[in-house]
Protein backbone atom coordinates (compact mmCIF):
# COMPACT_ATOMS: atom_id res chain seq x y z
CA UNK A 1 0.00 0.00 0.00
CA UNK A 2 1.02 3.41 -0.81
CA UNK A 3 0.39 6.96 0.44
CA UNK A 4 -2.01 7.51 -1.72
CA UNK A 5 -4.17 4.42 -0.99
CA UNK A 6 -4.34 5.99 3.12
CA UNK A 7 -5.05 9.14 1.46
CA UNK A 8 -7.99 8.05 -0.49
CA UNK A 9 -9.61 6.31 2.63
CA UNK A 10 -9.16 9.73 4.06
CA UNK A 11 -10.87 11.47 2.12
CA UNK A 12 -13.71 8.97 1.83
CA UNK A 13 -14.60 10.36 5.38
CA UNK A 14 -13.52 13.50 4.92
CA UNK A 15 -13.46 15.46 1.11
CA UNK A 16 -10.72 17.81 1.12
CA UNK A 17 -13.20 20.24 -1.18
CA UNK A 18 -14.97 20.69 1.83
CA UNK A 19 -12.28 22.34 3.98
CA UNK A 20 -12.83 25.66 4.73
CA UNK A 21 -10.87 28.04 2.31
CA UNK A 22 -8.37 29.50 5.12
CA UNK A 23 -7.03 26.00 5.61
CA UNK A 24 -4.06 23.96 4.46
CA UNK A 25 -4.80 20.86 4.15
CA UNK A 26 -4.08 17.18 2.25
CA UNK A 27 -0.36 16.53 1.60
CA UNK A 28 1.61 18.94 3.22
CA UNK A 29 5.16 16.70 2.98
CA UNK A 30 6.16 13.93 1.11
CA UNK A 31 5.78 11.59 -2.00
CA UNK A 32 2.00 10.33 -2.24
CA UNK A 33 3.75 6.77 -4.44
CA UNK A 34 6.10 5.94 -0.99
CA UNK A 35 5.45 2.46 0.48
CA UNK A 36 3.57 2.55 3.50
CA UNK A 37 5.47 1.17 6.47
CA UNK A 38 2.79 2.68 9.16
CA UNK A 39 0.69 5.08 9.97
CA UNK A 40 1.11 7.46 12.95
CA UNK A 41 -2.08 9.29 13.82
CA UNK A 42 -1.54 12.79 16.15
CA UNK A 43 -3.52 15.97 16.80
CA UNK A 44 -0.34 17.73 15.85
CA UNK A 45 2.83 17.16 14.07
CA UNK A 46 5.97 18.48 16.36
CA UNK A 47 9.43 17.52 16.41
CA UNK A 48 8.36 15.01 19.39
CA UNK A 49 5.48 13.22 17.07
CA UNK A 50 8.22 12.93 13.97
CA UNK A 51 10.56 11.28 16.76
CA UNK A 52 7.88 8.69 17.51
CA UNK A 53 7.28 8.06 13.84
CA UNK A 54 10.80 7.25 13.42
CA UNK A 55 10.88 5.17 16.80
CA UNK A 56 7.86 3.40 15.16
CA UNK A 57 8.60 2.64 12.33
CA UNK A 58 5.50 4.94 10.59
CA UNK A 59 6.09 7.20 7.43
CA UNK A 60 3.20 8.79 7.11
CA UNK A 61 1.58 11.04 9.85
CA UNK A 62 -1.55 11.68 9.77
CA UNK A 63 -2.37 14.69 11.71
CA UNK A 64 -5.60 16.50 12.67
CA UNK A 65 -3.85 20.49 12.43
CA UNK A 66 -1.23 20.88 9.78
CA UNK A 67 1.97 22.13 10.39
CA UNK A 68 2.39 23.99 7.66
CA UNK A 69 -0.37 26.83 7.71
CA UNK A 70 1.12 29.87 6.66
CA UNK A 71 3.46 29.60 3.30
CA UNK A 72 7.22 28.63 4.29
CA UNK A 73 9.86 30.77 2.53
CA UNK A 74 12.56 29.31 4.04
CA UNK A 75 13.64 26.05 6.03
CA UNK A 76 16.96 26.75 7.97
CA UNK A 77 15.16 25.37 11.17
CA UNK A 78 14.74 28.42 12.95
CA UNK A 79 11.05 27.53 14.06
CA UNK A 80 9.16 24.81 15.57
CA UNK A 81 7.42 24.48 12.37
CA UNK A 82 10.76 24.37 9.79
CA UNK A 83 12.57 22.00 12.35
CA UNK A 84 9.64 19.57 12.01
CA UNK A 85 9.38 19.39 8.08
CA UNK A 86 13.43 19.38 8.09
CA UNK A 87 12.99 16.80 10.58
CA UNK A 88 10.23 14.68 8.80
CA UNK A 89 11.82 15.36 5.05
CA UNK A 90 15.59 14.08 6.26
CA UNK A 91 13.51 10.49 7.63
CA UNK A 92 11.62 10.07 4.66
CA UNK A 93 8.33 10.76 6.66
CA UNK A 94 4.92 11.96 5.16
CA UNK A 95 2.56 14.42 7.06
CA UNK A 96 -0.62 14.62 5.91
CA UNK A 97 -3.46 17.32 7.75
CA UNK A 98 -7.12 16.47 7.58
CA UNK A 99 -8.10 19.51 10.07
CA UNK A 100 -11.19 21.71 8.56
CA UNK A 101 -12.01 18.89 6.25
CA UNK A 102 -13.23 16.41 9.21
CA UNK A 103 -14.57 19.24 11.39
CA UNK A 104 -16.75 19.59 8.20
CA UNK A 105 -17.98 16.22 7.59
CA UNK A 106 -20.99 14.65 9.16
CA UNK A 107 -19.09 11.87 10.91
CA UNK A 108 -16.63 14.71 11.92
CA UNK A 109 -15.30 16.00 15.20
CA UNK A 110 -18.56 17.48 16.18
CA UNK A 111 -20.03 14.33 15.34
CA UNK A 112 -17.53 12.71 17.86
CA UNK A 113 -17.91 14.86 20.85
CA UNK A 114 -22.41 14.33 20.57
CA UNK A 115 -21.85 10.76 20.87
CA UNK A 116 -19.03 11.64 24.05
CA UNK A 117 -22.09 13.54 25.43
CA UNK A 118 -25.14 11.33 24.65
CA UNK A 119 -26.20 14.20 21.94
CA UNK A 120 -28.98 12.75 20.22
CA UNK A 121 -31.13 14.08 17.43
CA UNK A 122 -28.12 15.76 15.81
CA UNK A 123 -27.92 18.06 12.68
CA UNK A 124 -25.67 20.32 11.15
CA UNK A 125 -25.19 24.08 13.33
CA UNK A 126 -23.54 25.60 10.34
CA UNK A 127 -24.68 24.41 7.22
CA UNK A 128 -22.33 24.68 3.52
CA UNK A 129 -23.39 26.59 0.94
CA UNK A 130 -22.65 25.67 -2.41
CA UNK A 131 -21.50 22.30 -1.89
CA UNK A 132 -24.26 20.66 -3.93
CA UNK A 133 -24.70 21.14 -7.65
CA UNK A 134 -27.08 19.94 -10.48
CA UNK A 135 -26.41 17.51 -13.34
CA UNK A 136 -28.77 18.52 -16.13
CA UNK A 137 -28.80 16.24 -19.57
CA UNK A 138 -30.41 15.12 -22.28
CA UNK A 139 -29.94 11.15 -23.45
CA UNK A 140 -32.39 8.88 -25.92
CA UNK A 141 -35.32 7.87 -23.72
CA UNK A 142 -33.96 4.33 -25.11
CA UNK A 143 -30.98 4.71 -22.65
CA UNK A 144 -32.31 6.89 -20.25
CA UNK A 145 -32.30 4.45 -17.51
CA UNK A 146 -28.95 2.62 -18.03
CA UNK A 147 -27.40 6.15 -17.89
CA UNK A 148 -29.68 7.07 -14.73
CA UNK A 149 -28.13 3.56 -13.41
CA UNK A 150 -24.70 5.23 -14.07
CA UNK A 151 -25.16 8.40 -12.62
CA UNK A 152 -26.11 7.26 -9.52
CA UNK A 153 -23.77 4.08 -9.42
CA UNK A 154 -21.26 7.56 -9.22
CA UNK A 155 -22.50 9.59 -6.15
CA UNK A 156 -25.45 11.51 -7.71
CA UNK A 157 -28.94 11.32 -6.93
CA UNK A 158 -28.09 11.49 -2.67
CA UNK A 159 -30.77 13.89 -0.95
CA UNK A 160 -30.78 13.37 2.62
CA UNK A 161 -32.09 9.92 3.14
CA UNK A 162 -32.88 8.95 -0.15
CA UNK A 163 -30.87 8.17 -2.85
CA UNK A 164 -31.53 7.32 -6.42
CA UNK A 165 -33.23 10.89 -6.60
CA UNK A 166 -33.60 12.31 -10.23
CA UNK A 167 -36.24 14.48 -12.14
CA UNK A 168 -36.79 13.28 -15.92
CA UNK A 169 -38.92 14.75 -18.40
CA UNK A 170 -39.59 13.49 -21.54
CA UNK A 171 -39.28 15.44 -25.29
CA UNK A 172 -38.20 16.25 -28.83
CA UNK A 173 -34.13 16.58 -29.51
CA UNK A 174 -32.72 17.68 -32.63
CA UNK A 175 -30.09 18.05 -33.64
CA UNK A 176 -27.42 18.26 -37.20
CA UNK A 177 -24.15 16.97 -37.90
CA UNK A 178 -21.41 18.93 -39.99
CA UNK A 179 -18.86 17.10 -41.97
CA UNK A 180 -16.60 16.53 -39.27
CA UNK A 181 -19.37 14.58 -36.77
CA UNK A 182 -20.05 10.68 -36.06
CA UNK A 183 -23.22 10.65 -35.12
CA UNK A 184 -24.09 7.31 -33.09
CA UNK A 185 -27.80 8.21 -33.94
CA UNK A 186 -28.73 9.60 -37.58
CA UNK A 187 -26.56 10.58 -40.53
CA UNK A 188 -24.21 13.71 -40.92
CA UNK A 189 -25.46 16.37 -42.75
CA UNK A 190 -29.27 15.98 -41.77
CA UNK A 191 -30.99 17.10 -39.52
CA UNK A 192 -32.46 14.60 -37.03
CA UNK A 193 -35.02 13.76 -34.75
CA UNK A 194 -35.01 12.17 -31.25
CA UNK A 195 -37.37 10.92 -28.62
CA UNK A 196 -35.15 11.65 -25.65
CA UNK A 197 -34.96 12.19 -21.80
CA UNK A 198 -34.25 15.07 -19.53
CA UNK A 199 -32.52 13.60 -16.71
CA UNK A 200 -31.32 15.78 -13.46
CA UNK A 201 -29.56 14.46 -10.62
CA UNK A 202 -28.26 16.95 -7.60
CA UNK A 203 -24.72 16.14 -6.23
CA UNK A 204 -22.06 16.92 -3.75
CA UNK A 205 -19.00 18.78 -5.73
CA UNK A 206 -16.54 16.59 -4.37
CA UNK A 207 -17.86 14.14 -7.28
CA UNK A 208 -18.35 15.93 -10.14
CA UNK A 209 -15.12 14.77 -11.76
CA UNK A 210 -16.43 11.02 -11.22
CA UNK A 211 -19.43 11.99 -12.21
CA UNK A 212 -18.73 13.75 -15.55
CA UNK A 213 -16.37 10.54 -16.74
CA UNK A 214 -18.94 8.60 -16.08
CA UNK A 215 -21.24 11.02 -17.94
CA UNK A 216 -19.49 10.68 -21.17
CA UNK A 217 -18.15 6.95 -20.97
CA UNK A 218 -21.85 5.49 -20.17
CA UNK A 219 -23.62 8.38 -23.08
CA UNK A 220 -24.39 6.78 -25.80
CA UNK A 221 -24.18 10.54 -28.39
CA UNK A 222 -20.62 11.43 -29.55
CA UNK A 223 -21.42 14.98 -28.08
CA UNK A 224 -22.86 15.18 -25.04
CA UNK A 225 -24.74 18.30 -23.99
CA UNK A 226 -25.30 18.83 -20.32
CA UNK A 227 -25.34 21.60 -17.94
CA UNK A 228 -23.27 21.81 -14.55
CA UNK A 229 -25.23 24.50 -11.72
CA UNK A 230 -24.21 25.38 -8.15
CA UNK A 231 -27.24 25.75 -5.97
CA UNK A 232 -27.67 28.13 -3.34
CA UNK A 233 -29.39 25.32 -0.91
CA UNK A 234 -27.21 24.53 2.06
CA UNK A 235 -26.29 20.94 2.54
CA UNK A 236 -27.46 19.45 5.36
CA UNK A 237 -24.89 16.99 5.66
CA UNK A 238 -21.96 19.25 5.33
CA UNK A 239 -20.94 22.02 7.94
CA UNK A 240 -19.42 22.95 10.62
CA UNK A 241 -20.85 22.51 14.36
CA UNK A 242 -23.55 20.60 15.79
CA UNK A 243 -26.79 20.85 17.34
CA UNK A 244 -28.90 18.50 18.86
CA UNK A 245 -30.66 17.50 22.19
CA UNK A 246 -30.21 15.44 25.80
CA UNK A 247 -31.96 12.22 26.19
CA UNK A 248 -33.45 13.99 29.26
CA UNK A 249 -32.77 17.72 30.27
CA UNK A 250 -30.47 17.99 33.29
CA UNK A 251 -29.41 20.54 35.84
CA UNK A 252 -27.37 23.00 34.10
CA UNK A 253 -23.89 22.64 36.76
CA UNK A 254 -24.58 18.71 37.40
CA UNK A 255 -24.10 18.71 32.91
CA UNK A 256 -21.42 20.92 33.13
CA UNK A 257 -19.89 18.67 35.65
CA UNK A 258 -20.71 15.65 33.48
CA UNK A 259 -18.78 17.71 30.18
CA UNK A 260 -15.59 17.93 32.99
CA UNK A 261 -15.50 14.25 33.50
CA UNK A 262 -16.27 12.72 29.51
CA UNK A 263 -13.95 15.31 28.04
CA UNK A 264 -11.57 14.92 30.43
CA UNK A 265 -10.96 18.98 31.01
CA UNK A 266 -9.21 20.29 33.93
CA UNK A 267 -12.08 23.36 34.03
CA UNK A 268 -14.61 25.20 32.15
CA UNK A 269 -14.46 29.07 31.27
CA UNK A 270 -18.38 29.57 30.97
CA UNK A 271 -20.70 32.72 30.85
CA UNK A 272 -23.36 33.07 33.19
CA UNK A 273 -25.33 30.21 34.25
CA UNK A 274 -28.98 31.61 33.07
CA UNK A 275 -30.61 28.34 32.71
CA UNK A 276 -31.33 25.98 36.04
CA UNK A 277 -31.61 23.24 33.38
CA UNK A 278 -30.08 22.49 30.00
CA UNK A 279 -31.73 20.16 26.95
CA UNK A 280 -30.78 21.37 23.71
CA UNK A 281 -26.62 21.48 23.53
CA UNK A 282 -24.94 22.89 20.43
CA UNK A 283 -21.01 21.72 20.20
CA UNK A 284 -17.82 23.00 17.60
CA UNK A 285 -14.94 21.75 18.53
CA UNK A 286 -12.00 24.27 17.74
CA UNK A 287 -11.83 27.70 17.60
CA UNK A 288 -16.22 28.26 18.23
CA UNK A 289 -16.78 32.21 19.24
CA UNK A 290 -18.18 32.24 15.10
CA UNK A 291 -20.50 29.91 15.88
CA UNK A 292 -22.62 32.26 18.74
CA UNK A 293 -25.02 33.52 16.89
CA UNK A 294 -25.59 30.14 15.12
CA UNK A 295 -26.68 28.76 18.59
CA UNK A 296 -28.59 31.22 19.44
CA UNK A 297 -30.69 31.04 16.40
CA UNK A 298 -30.51 27.33 16.84
CA UNK A 299 -32.42 27.65 19.97
CA UNK A 300 -29.51 25.91 21.95
CA UNK A 301 -29.18 26.08 25.74
CA UNK A 302 -25.33 25.79 26.04
CA UNK A 303 -22.43 26.62 23.10
CA UNK A 304 -19.58 24.13 23.99
CA UNK A 305 -16.83 25.26 22.40
CA UNK A 306 -12.81 26.63 22.80
CA UNK A 307 -10.74 29.81 22.31
CA UNK A 308 -13.44 32.15 23.41
CA UNK A 309 -12.02 35.64 24.51
CA UNK A 310 -13.16 38.35 27.28
CA UNK A 311 -15.56 39.90 25.29
CA UNK A 312 -16.71 36.90 23.24
CA UNK A 313 -18.98 35.88 26.72
CA UNK A 314 -20.77 38.95 26.74
CA UNK A 315 -22.50 38.28 23.69
CA UNK A 316 -24.13 35.32 25.19
CA UNK A 317 -26.31 38.60 26.29
CA UNK A 318 -28.47 36.57 28.61
CA UNK A 319 -29.71 33.94 25.75
CA UNK A 320 -27.03 31.37 25.79
CA UNK A 321 -24.85 29.82 28.38
CA UNK A 322 -20.86 29.77 26.58
CA UNK A 323 -18.90 26.46 27.58
CA UNK A 324 -15.05 26.87 26.61
CA UNK A 325 -13.59 23.71 27.40
CA UNK A 326 -10.10 24.24 25.66
CA UNK A 327 -8.84 23.78 22.12
CA UNK A 328 -7.22 20.54 22.82
CA UNK A 329 -9.74 18.79 24.51
CA UNK A 330 -12.95 19.99 22.33
CA UNK A 331 -10.48 17.72 19.47
CA UNK A 332 -8.43 15.46 21.60
CA UNK A 333 -10.84 12.02 20.51
CA UNK A 334 -9.89 12.88 17.02
CA UNK A 335 -7.31 10.72 16.83
CA UNK A 336 -8.66 7.76 18.49
CA UNK A 337 -11.42 8.06 15.64
CA UNK A 338 -8.74 7.98 13.16
CA UNK A 339 -7.13 5.04 14.22
CA UNK A 340 -10.06 3.09 14.69
CA UNK A 341 -11.64 4.52 11.52
CA UNK A 342 -8.22 3.63 9.20
CA UNK A 343 -7.64 0.09 11.24
CA UNK A 344 -10.86 -1.13 9.76
CA UNK A 345 -9.59 -0.15 6.71
CA UNK A 346 -6.16 -1.15 6.39
CA UNK A 347 -4.91 -4.72 7.89
CA UNK A 348 -1.59 -5.55 6.44
CA UNK A 349 0.58 -2.51 8.82
CA UNK A 350 -0.11 -1.11 11.64
CA UNK A 351 -2.26 2.24 11.93
CA UNK A 352 -0.67 3.92 15.62
CA UNK A 353 -2.08 6.29 18.33
CA UNK A 354 0.85 9.09 19.45
CA UNK A 355 1.00 8.59 22.80
CA UNK A 356 2.84 12.19 22.96
CA UNK A 357 0.60 15.01 24.57
CA UNK A 358 0.69 17.52 22.28
CA UNK A 359 -1.65 20.17 23.99
CA UNK A 360 0.72 23.44 24.44
CA UNK A 361 -1.65 24.94 27.00
CA UNK A 362 -0.55 23.72 31.04
CA UNK A 363 -2.78 24.51 34.27
CA UNK A 364 -1.51 24.76 37.73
Amino acid sequence: MIVKDVINYLEELAPLNYAEDFDNVGLLVGDKQSKVTGVLVTLDTLEAIVDEAIEKNCNLIVSFHPIIFKGLKKLTGKSYVERTVLKAIKNDIAIYAIHTALDNALKGVNDIICNTLGVINKKILIPQKGTIKKLTTYVPSKNAESLRIELFKAGAGNIGNYDNCSFNTEGKGTYRGNESSNPKVGKKGELHEEPETQISVTFNKHVESRLLNTLFEHHPYEEVAFEVTTLDNFNQNIGIGMVGELENSQKTETFLQFVKEKMNVSCIRHSNLIKDTVSKIAVLGGSGSFAISAAKAAGADVLITSDLKYHDFFSAENDIILADIGHYESEQFTKSFLVDYLSKKITNFAVVLSTTNTNPVKYL
